[in-house]
């Protein structure tokens, strides 16, 4: 597993388009992969790759709240901009407006050669609701009789295929369901054997996946959601988690095989330990939004193995864009923030050039954006000093804001790490405030000279402090609200290793 990696989302059936009306991925070009590499992308997500259900967008795609998100992103939309929901899937073949199976293995061939892996959805709660995989595999999904349909017929629906058969709509216990879904039923164990099947057919084609909401089909999470639809004593009980089975047999025969869970409801460690690679770290993101620089600070001393596998984002589709959600400059803080801690950084498309607007996922066509010099001006170099193979080999060590004078307490809006690689050092310090703010930080430093040239590669500025001062008093540090300073600067050799 990669260290630190980053993460390049794409909404596939939108930003296609940019290379024509009609263009699929064999005619995407090879330079806009090299260019992503180039920029310290390891992953490629393509969102939306699978053949969706087309024949229920006039049902549910046009409910007062989508028309809302639909108006507000795209002023000009018509009927056949909305395409549907990519997780309403038919079946799990790739979708013939993108390409073909061999179009999709020559792209994993191209990403691979450039040192990149691709990585495709997998949507293990449900499917469309009108799939035919319902048509002919009903006995996988959530039945329930007639009465429970009238009762609820927001969370139950009439098959389309079989008479006087209803099923369940996928659903979050926590929201109404998704009335274009169809909830398979965990408690089948053929569901559990159908669904395995399904991830070693996309194992083929890709390098990993990044599993939608993943954590619903959980057994106790399942059980509680569904407890008075599902009848659980039709099948035997099991103690078994499908993600642990299901992915030892994947990495059984592809130990490199990528799993990387959508969470919610701190169940991120639970989902690790069952053999997820990386969980999504919707708690950072939460703190980001809302909280100040200690409640981030306390989130950030959990054990490295928990860090090193939590994905951190200040953008993805689920979410409002960052300029949107955060403002311009706690924007650029957060992302600082969250692209300099150990972990899987997530950027999606349109982050870089300062999009503010959020895509509908069921919409097909998104509105003119103009690209925003200084954000993109600044991801342009933030991704260029986290190319550092400091922040990918190094170890990592968060650091402690004091106080910079006696009755100064504005060190508590300041967040501090340092990233060391044999001589390199990278020191990551953000004022996570609306306030001018002040700290003193300590660390050791190994150098010869009697001075400690800091270069603020992020600012462009050259620092020269006294190393006594460093070492006794700590260095001092003043930045403006939500502004960040990234020192490099480098050390002595303390051993025998050979740095380049």
């Amino acid at each position: 597993m990669l260290n630190n990696p980053k993460l390049y989302e794409i909404n596939t059936r939108v930003w296609i388009k940019k290379f024509g009306p009609d263009a699929k991925i064999k005619d995407i070009p090879v330079t806009v992969w090299s260019d992503l590499r180039e920029k310290g992308i390891n992953f490629i997500w393509l969102l939306g790759l699978w053949k969706t259900c087309g024949d229920n967008i006039d049902e549910t795609c046009f409910t007062p709240e989508l028309v809302r998100q639909y108006n507000a992103a795209l002023k000009d939309w018509t009927r056949d901009d909305v395409i549907g929901s990519p997780f309403a899937i038919d079946d799990y073949v790739i979708n013939p407006d993108l390409g073909s199976e061999a179009d999709v293995l020559q792209l994993k061939k191209t990403l691979n050669d450039l040192g990149m892996a691709l990585i495709l959805d997998f949507v293990p709660n449900h499917f469309g609701s009108t799939s035919r995989v319902l048509r002919d595999n009903p006995e996988i999904f959530l039945s329930v009789d007639k009465k429970s349909f009238e009762e609820e017929p927001h969370t139950y629906f009439s098959s389309p295929f079989h008479k006087n058969q209803f099923f369940a709509h996928g659903r979050d216990p926590f929201f109404p369901a998704w009335r274009d879904t169809v909830q398979l039923n965990y408690f089948n164990p053929f569901t559990r054997d159908y669904m395995s099947g399904v991830l070693q057919n996309i194992s083929q084609l890709c390098d990993g996946v990044r599993c939608s909401m993943s954590m619903l089909i959980l057994n106790n999470v399942f059980g509680n959601t569904w407890s008075g639809a599902a009848d659980q004593h039709k099948y035997p009980e099991t103690n078994d988690e499908f993600w642990q089975s299901a992915i030892k047999e994947i990495k059984s025969f592809n130990p490199g095989f990528i799993f990387i869970a959508e969470t919610y409801w701190n169940l991120e460690r639970s989902l690790q330990n069952l053999g997820f690679d990386y969980t999504t770290d919707k708690v950072l993101y939460d703190k980001l939004k809302n909280n100040g620089a200690n409640e981030i600070r306390g989130h950030l001393t959990a054990d490295m193995n928990m860090q090193q596998k939590s994905v951190r984002f200040v953008e993805k589709y689920e979410e409002e864009r960052a300029l949107h959600a955060f403002g311009h400059d706690k924007s650029m803080a957060a992302a600082v923030i969250a692209t300099t801690i150990p972990g899987l950084t997530l950027y999606q498309d349109g982050q870089w050039e300062g999009r503010k607007q959020k895509q509908p996922l069921q919409l097909g066509r998104e509105a003119q954006a103009q690209i925003h010099p200084k954000v993109e001006k600044f991801y342009k170099k933030l991704l260029q000093i986290t190319n550092d193979r400091a922040f990918k080999d190094g170890i990592w060590e968060l650091l402690f804001c004091h106080r910079a004078w006696d009755d100064n307490g504005s060190s508590a809006n300041l967040l501090a790490w340092k990233w060391k690689l044999a001589v390199r050092n990278v020191l990551v310090v953000v004022n996570y405030s609306p306030v001018q703010s002040q700290c003193l930080l300590k660390f050791p430093v190994s150098i010869a000279d009697d001075r400690v040239l800091l270069n603020d590669v992020l600012n462009d500025k050259i620092y020269i402090r006294s190393l006594a001062e460093v070492l006794e008093k700590g260095l001092y540090i003043d930045l403006p609200p939500y502004k960040s300073h990234i020192f490099v600067f480098d050390e002595e050799y303390t051993d025998s290793g050979n740095y380049y």
